[in-house]
Protein backbone atom coordinates (compact mmCIF):
# COMPACT_ATOMS: atom_id res chain seq x y z
CA UNK A 1 0.00 0.00 0.00
CA UNK A 2 2.85 2.46 0.48
CA UNK A 3 4.25 1.96 -3.28
CA UNK A 4 0.22 2.91 -4.02
CA UNK A 5 0.56 6.27 -1.49
CA UNK A 6 3.64 7.14 -3.29
CA UNK A 7 2.53 6.39 -6.84
CA UNK A 8 -0.67 8.90 -5.87
CA UNK A 9 1.69 11.49 -4.76
CA UNK A 10 3.11 11.85 -7.79
CA UNK A 11 0.18 12.00 -9.96
CA UNK A 12 -1.24 13.95 -7.59
CA UNK A 13 1.51 16.55 -8.02
CA UNK A 14 1.04 16.22 -11.38
CA UNK A 15 -2.75 17.36 -11.18
CA UNK A 16 -1.96 20.43 -8.88
CA UNK A 17 0.83 21.59 -11.29
CA UNK A 18 -1.91 21.56 -13.98
CA UNK A 19 -4.38 23.42 -11.70
CA UNK A 20 -1.90 26.40 -10.36
CA UNK A 21 -0.95 26.42 -14.65
CA UNK A 22 -4.74 26.72 -15.68
CA UNK A 23 -6.96 26.94 -13.13
CA UNK A 24 -8.81 23.71 -13.52
CA UNK A 25 -10.79 21.38 -13.90
CA UNK A 26 -8.43 18.66 -15.01
CA UNK A 27 -8.72 15.85 -17.26
CA UNK A 28 -8.69 12.94 -15.55
CA UNK A 29 -5.76 11.32 -15.71
CA UNK A 30 -4.82 7.34 -14.90
CA UNK A 31 -1.63 6.70 -13.92
CA UNK A 32 -0.24 3.32 -13.65
CA UNK A 33 2.90 1.64 -12.51
CA UNK A 34 4.39 -1.95 -13.80
CA UNK A 35 6.07 -4.35 -10.75
CA UNK A 36 9.37 -3.54 -12.72
CA UNK A 37 8.70 0.13 -11.57
CA UNK A 38 7.90 1.31 -15.03
CA UNK A 39 5.24 4.50 -15.19
CA UNK A 40 2.85 4.99 -17.67
CA UNK A 41 -0.44 6.86 -17.66
CA UNK A 42 -3.47 8.00 -19.97
CA UNK A 43 -5.98 11.07 -19.75
CA UNK A 44 -10.00 10.83 -20.41
CA UNK A 45 -11.35 14.11 -21.99
CA UNK A 46 -14.94 14.31 -22.69
CA UNK A 47 -17.09 17.53 -22.21
CA UNK A 48 -19.36 15.84 -20.23
CA UNK A 49 -16.42 15.62 -16.77
CA UNK A 50 -18.56 13.38 -14.99
CA UNK A 51 -18.65 11.00 -18.16
CA UNK A 52 -14.73 11.40 -18.22
CA UNK A 53 -14.16 10.32 -14.56
CA UNK A 54 -16.28 7.09 -15.42
CA UNK A 55 -14.53 6.21 -17.88
CA UNK A 56 -11.30 6.67 -15.60
CA UNK A 57 -12.89 4.61 -13.20
CA UNK A 58 -13.70 1.26 -15.64
CA UNK A 59 -10.04 1.64 -16.52
CA UNK A 60 -8.94 1.83 -13.39
CA UNK A 61 -11.05 -1.36 -12.70
CA UNK A 62 -10.24 -2.79 -15.86
CA UNK A 63 -6.47 -2.59 -15.41
CA UNK A 64 -5.61 -3.35 -18.99
CA UNK A 65 -2.37 -2.82 -18.55
CA UNK A 66 -1.81 -5.51 -16.25
CA UNK A 67 -0.03 -3.01 -13.96
CA UNK A 68 0.63 -3.82 -10.74
CA UNK A 69 -0.92 -0.15 -9.18
CA UNK A 70 -2.95 2.77 -10.45
CA UNK A 71 -4.93 5.87 -9.53
CA UNK A 72 -7.47 7.99 -11.02
CA UNK A 73 -7.43 11.78 -10.16
CA UNK A 74 -9.73 14.26 -11.62
CA UNK A 75 -11.51 17.16 -10.22
CA UNK A 76 -14.16 17.04 -7.37
CA UNK A 77 -15.65 18.72 -4.11
CA UNK A 78 -14.76 17.47 -0.41
CA UNK A 79 -16.87 18.79 2.99
CA UNK A 80 -14.90 20.07 4.92
CA UNK A 81 -16.03 21.91 8.10
CA UNK A 82 -15.29 24.95 6.61
CA UNK A 83 -17.74 24.13 3.70
CA UNK A 84 -17.63 22.68 0.21
CA UNK A 85 -14.04 22.52 -1.07
CA UNK A 86 -12.52 21.98 -4.52
CA UNK A 87 -10.50 18.99 -4.42
CA UNK A 88 -8.33 16.54 -6.46
CA UNK A 89 -9.93 13.06 -5.71
CA UNK A 90 -7.75 9.89 -5.84
CA UNK A 91 -8.85 6.62 -6.48
CA UNK A 92 -6.25 4.01 -6.54
CA UNK A 93 -5.80 0.30 -6.81
CA UNK A 94 -3.09 -2.26 -5.83
CA UNK A 95 -3.74 -5.13 -7.67
CA UNK A 96 -0.88 -7.47 -6.32
CA UNK A 97 -0.79 -10.15 -4.83
CA UNK A 98 -4.70 -9.30 -4.30
CA UNK A 99 -6.44 -6.18 -4.19
CA UNK A 100 -6.51 -3.43 -2.15
CA UNK A 101 -8.26 0.17 -2.77
CA UNK A 102 -7.41 3.36 -1.65
CA UNK A 103 -9.23 7.11 -1.44
CA UNK A 104 -8.14 10.25 -1.12
CA UNK A 105 -8.74 13.83 -1.20
CA UNK A 106 -6.53 17.01 -1.57
CA UNK A 107 -8.24 20.11 -1.22
CA UNK A 108 -7.14 22.96 -2.83
CA UNK A 109 -8.33 26.26 -3.35
CA UNK A 110 -7.74 27.64 -7.06
CA UNK A 111 -7.28 31.47 -6.66
CA UNK A 112 -4.88 32.16 -5.29
CA UNK A 113 -3.65 28.62 -5.62
CA UNK A 114 -3.10 27.27 -2.44
CA UNK A 115 -2.70 23.26 -1.40
CA UNK A 116 -4.19 22.33 1.66
CA UNK A 117 -3.62 18.86 3.69
CA UNK A 118 -4.44 15.52 1.79
CA UNK A 119 -7.58 13.39 3.46
CA UNK A 120 -7.12 9.67 3.63
CA UNK A 121 -11.31 8.75 2.97
CA UNK A 122 -10.35 4.83 2.77
CA UNK A 123 -7.60 2.31 2.87
CA UNK A 124 -8.54 -1.42 3.12
CA UNK A 125 -6.52 -2.95 5.42
CA UNK A 126 -4.35 -0.12 6.61
CA UNK A 127 -5.13 0.19 10.29
CA UNK A 128 -4.98 3.71 12.42
CA UNK A 129 -1.75 3.86 13.04
CA UNK A 130 -0.44 3.13 9.73
CA UNK A 131 -1.89 6.32 8.04
CA UNK A 132 1.34 8.13 9.33
CA UNK A 133 3.55 5.53 6.85
CA UNK A 134 0.99 6.65 4.18
CA UNK A 135 1.09 9.84 4.40
CA UNK A 136 5.17 10.22 4.58
CA UNK A 137 4.77 7.33 1.54
CA UNK A 138 1.98 10.01 -0.10
CA UNK A 139 4.55 13.22 0.29
CA UNK A 140 7.72 10.88 -0.82
CA UNK A 141 5.35 10.56 -4.12
CA UNK A 142 4.72 14.65 -4.09
CA UNK A 143 8.64 15.63 -3.72
CA UNK A 144 9.71 13.22 -6.46
CA UNK A 145 8.06 14.80 -9.07
CA UNK A 146 10.49 17.20 -10.37
CA UNK A 147 8.34 20.50 -11.50
CA UNK A 148 5.38 20.03 -9.51
CA UNK A 149 6.88 18.77 -6.02
CA UNK A 150 8.30 22.32 -5.41
CA UNK A 151 5.26 24.37 -6.74
CA UNK A 152 3.13 21.53 -4.28
CA UNK A 153 5.55 22.64 -1.14
CA UNK A 154 5.58 26.60 -1.82
CA UNK A 155 1.67 26.64 -1.92
CA UNK A 156 1.26 24.21 1.00
CA UNK A 157 -1.52 26.13 3.84
CA UNK A 158 -1.64 23.48 6.85
CA UNK A 159 -4.76 25.56 7.93
CA UNK A 160 -7.39 22.70 6.59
Amino acid sequence: MLLLARLAGFFAAHGMWSIADGGGPITPLLGHEKADGRRGGARFADEDLELAVKAGQAALAGNAELAARAVLVFDGYVPLPSGRTDALIIEGAEYEPALRTLRMAVPYRPSPFAVFRPKFLLADGVERDGFAALGDAFYAGVDSHEQAGPLWNASLDQSI
